[in-house]
């Protein structure tokens, strides 16, 4: 599977002041992780935030997020959202925070 390699280019930029930030491909996209923590990542129709399942509901409240469901399972601590919401500065700066948040609460890996 592609990933937007636009979109991608976007969430570069949204973490370039964060030490310890790194890519890996994974999920068939493309994944950026802080300290090996997972942030979130590109696929083909969009993006996808590892928020923690804690912050699940505030992050589901914003327009645009769903599970994340690649295997046909719900993935908890993970919300999904297509292009057009993560083009959306508002909303992504929202489950950015979030996914940064749950990735720096973890141990480095």
């Amino acid at each position: 599977m592609a990933f937007d390699e636009g979109l991608a280019a976007i969430m570069r930029e949204d973490l370039a002041e964060l030490g310890g930030i790194s890519e890996k491909k994974m999920f068939g996209g493309l994944c950026f992780l802080l300290n090996g923590n997972m942030v979130g990542g590109i696929h083909q129709n969009g993006a996808m935030f590892r928020i923690g399942k804690e912050r699940e509901a505030e992050a589901m409240a914003v327009a645009g997020a769903r599970p994340m469901d690649f295997t046909g399972r719900v993935m908890g601590g993970f919300v999904d959202v297509d292009d057009q919401a993560f083009a959306d500065d508002e909303r992504r700066a929202v489950w950015m925070r979030l996914a940064v948040e749950n990735a720096a609460s973890l141990p480095p890996k």
